[in-house]
């Protein structure tokens, strides 16, 4: 299911079709969202989001990879600025290479520290994502 199926409060009824996608989304829509690299291959689906509670901003997008019916699956983060929407698909695009996903990944049970700068930079240089945290890309 796409954001725009998930939509149950009725926020995308006025999208205009062809646009760049939605200007506001609704958190609850983006779980399930399924995850394309710039190929059209199918990465992962988008498991959650990381808020920062001081800014209000949507620091991480969480996927999983690998397991089957959530047993084995590995999670990792990617910085929010990272994702692109598409609307013409109802996906959003991470330019990464399928094979490179196993690069950061954590167990369900223990997730990082997340606000922890030398694992921040390092999830951030791995995605070449350089705006500040949490800025406008």
């Amino acid at each position: 299911m796409n954001y725009q199926e998930r939509d149950t409060h009725g926020m995308y009824a006025s999208h205009s079709a062809g646009s760049d996608g939605p200007q506001l989304m609704g958190a609850h829509t983006l779980q399930g969202n399924p995850v394309l690299n710039r190929r059209g291959e199918a990465l992962t689906e988008l498991k959650d989001i990381v808020l920062d509670m001081h800014t209000g901003r949507v620091l991480f997008a969480v996927m999983s990879i690998g397991g089957f019916m959530g047993m084995g699956e590995q999670l990792f983060a990617v910085p929010w600025s990272a994702l692109k929407i598409d609307a013409t698909r109802k996906c959003f695009i991470l330019d990464v290479e399928k094979d490179r996903l196993t690069g950061h990944t954590f167990e369900k049970d223990h997730w990082p520290d997340m606000t922890d700068p030398a694992w921040v930079k390092q999830v951030r240089d791995f995605y070449r994502q350089y705006t500040p945290l949490g800025a406008p890309s």
